[in-house]
């Protein structure tokens, strides 16, 4: 069944939310592909309070109604299509959760950032991280993941899309900015930053996150580094001249690039 057209189908918060939601201040790591995200939950998923299990994709689930029957009875009831999409979403999460026996859960799929106005909508409560990488060293990773399948200016064009999509959801939602290149770098600062932004104690045991379930193409990150079990440096920024065309206003939007200077006459 195709996914729902949020155009014409009414996307609308929950009508109780004590009712209608199972999940309590669901997380959600909003970033670009190739950004780190797979490390990031990989170290938040070792925290004794949060559970961050591969991606999860839980926005393509979608619901039909069948016949016009179960439609008009559904209507009767007050849900529509996406109403019950919502209510099977928390429901995936928060089984998820359960599971774990934690008490939030993290999902980090990349995807989920073309949909942030939707999830937004679903949990009013959701607390929203933002991963930035710099948009060069993505785009030569991503085509480093696939290189039989796009070449790099494809590859730098289809990371775009994800980077201008990030953008738009730090715009609109609150939030935490995190750094892929801080984090690596200094991992300690940074994930007190987060648990301080997600209000959960600090726990030193976040570094040691060695074997993280299912780590395979298509659910996150699959390569060496990550199946390190450990925190490694990423790897040195681009210069300047490296930077494609087509990434060079989205790196100074996000600070890895200095606005250019007016030349005098």
């Amino acid at each position: 069944m195709a996914p729902v057209d949020e155009k014409k189908e009414s996307v609308r918060p929950p009508a109780d939310p004590r009712a209608d939601r199972l999940l309590t201040a669901p997380v959600f790591i909003l970033s670009p592909v190739r950004s780190g995200s797979t490390l990031l939950r990989a170290l938040l998923g070792t925290h004794s309070m949060l559970h961050a299990p591969h991606e999860l994709h839980v926005r393509r689930l979608s619901v039909g109604f069948g016949t016009s029957l179960s439609e008009k009875a559904m209507g009767a009831l007050g849900h529509n299509r996406a109403d019950l999409e919502h209510l099977l979403w928390d429901r995936v999460l928060h089984r998820e959760l359960v599971r774990s026996g934690k008490s939030f859960i993290v999902d980090k799929t990349p995807a989920n950032a073309f949909a942030f106005e939707r999830i937004a909508t679903c949990w009013p409560d959701a607390r929203f991280v933002f991963l930035l990488r710099h948009p060069a060293s993505i785009a030569r990773s991503w085509h480093e993941a696939a290189p039989d399948k796009r070449t790099a200016q494809e590859a730098a064009l289809d990371a775009l899309r994800y980077m201008k999509t990030t953008q738009k959801a730090r715009h609109a939602l609150s939030g935490l900015t995190v750094r892929y290149e801080e984090l690596t770098e200094d991992p300690t600062t940074q994930t007190r930053r987060i648990c301080d932004f997600l209000d959960v104690p600090w726990e030193p045991q976040m570094f040691s996150y060695g074997e993280q379930g299912v780590l395979q193409k298509g659910l996150g990150d699959w390569k060496d580094k990550i199946q390190s079990g450990a925190v490694q440096r990423g790897r040195d920024l681009p210069a300047p001249q490296e930077i494609p065309q087509a990434l060079q206003s989205i790196c100074r939007t996000w600070g890895y690039l200095p606005e250019p200077t007016e030349r005098s006459s």
